[in-house]
């Protein structure tokens, strides 16, 4: 297996020195994108599934009355959590959350939290009481580029999130009193360095062949940056890169934000 690794790198490293990917796509060209929103129906208070080439990602919103963090005692609270299916690939395993899991969650935590999509102040009820947002990100395929596929179902899913009716300390399940409030749409974009060349939303195999990988989430600034992968990035390399993430994240929020 590992001969045959080193081998498809070799051919794919190759392909890219003669400007050329596996798949046919230009290097600045993203697979197939489709967002179908409220997936699940009544079953969650938001959802959306997203195709990413057949990178295939499922995301649940649940909202839910607790306790304020003690430094933001009138703002409400986001946690995020992912789960990367066996059946979703033969490198996933069952049981708690991998080092994957846990930064697919982060980035996707940090591109919404430091962007301020979600107007966290409007969650506030009253003293000791506000709404959390729970966000479950599913990861039903993977060929590549989930962390794209996470963050596109993740804001795809909170634009369409109803807010529980709350009366006399209960949530009323099933009846709504409005839309969580949204402030922007944060997108994600992620680029791989391979040999010398930066090419956005990697496929499976490009990620095997990667030396580094860059995901820039952005509205109209930056919003968070992650680094992966072993090799370094130059620094003409990475502002490539997110010149690339404002591009391919305004194409990106037009389809998320429309119909």
């Amino acid at each position: 297996m590992e001969i045959e690794a080193c081998l498809r790198k070799d051919y794919i490293t190759n392909l890219v020195r003669e400007g050329k990917r596996l798949d046919g796509r230009r290097f600045d060209e993203y697979r197939n994108i489709e967002i179908e929103k409220n997936y699940v129906g009544e079953k969650a208070c938001g959802s959306a599934l997203v195709r990413l080439g057949e990178t295939k990602v499922l995301v649940g919103v649940s909202l839910n009355v607790g306790e304020p963090y003690p430094d933001a005692p009138e703002e409400g609270v986001m946690t995020v959590s992912a789960e990367l299916r066996p059946m979703a690939s033969p490198s996933f395993e069952a049981g708690p959350p991998g080092e994957e899991a846990i930064e697919v969650a982060r980035v996707v935590d940090r591109g919404i939290r430091e962007s301020g999509a979600i107007e966290m102040e409007k969650l506030f009820i009253e003293e000791g009481k506000v709404w959390i947002v729970f966000v479950d990100i599913h990861v039903l395929d993977q060929e590549g580029n989930m962390i794209d596929a996470s963050g596109i179902a993740s804001i795809a899913a909170l634009l369409n999130t109803r807010m529980p009716r709350y009366e006399d300390d209960q949530i009323i399940r099933g009846e709504w009193s409005g839309k969580l409030p949204i402030s922007c749409v944060p997108v994600p974009c992620t680029s791989v360095k391979i040999d010398d060349s930066i090419l956005i939303d990697p496929s499976l195999d490009e990620e095997y062949a990667m030396d580094a990988r860059l995901t820039v989430v952005t509205t109209d600034t930056i919003n968070a940056m992650q680094k992966g992968g072993q090799g370094a990035l130059k620094e003409d390399e990475i502002l490539s890169a997110i010149d690339l993430s404002f591009d391919k994240g305004n194409e990106i929020r037009k389809l998320i934000q429309g119909p």
